[in-house]
């Protein structure tokens, strides 16, 4: 696994969990207040994409994630 590949793991991951517990018509349900963490995670997809910085990426790369594959 790359950097680049955790990353969308990642936002995919949160941003459906958080819908499924913020919209009202979900079994999973909790409150309204997670769709707010959805657009934080928007905002970050939006703000490492135009900039290149990402907090999850520092973390990863320090965990010792491999930032690409070799190529054979």
């Amino acid at each position: 696994m790359t950097v680049d590949r955790l990353i969308r793991i990642f936002a995919g991951t949160f941003i459906l969990l958080s819908l499924a517990l913020g919209v009202e018509g979900s079994p999973l349900f909790m409150s309204h207040w997670w769709l707010a963490f959805t657009a934080f995670v928007g905002a970050n997809l939006l703000q490492y994409g135009v900039s290149k910085v990402c907090p999850l990426g520092w973390a990863l790369k320090k965990a010792g994630v491999p930032e690409s594959r070799p190529v054979c």
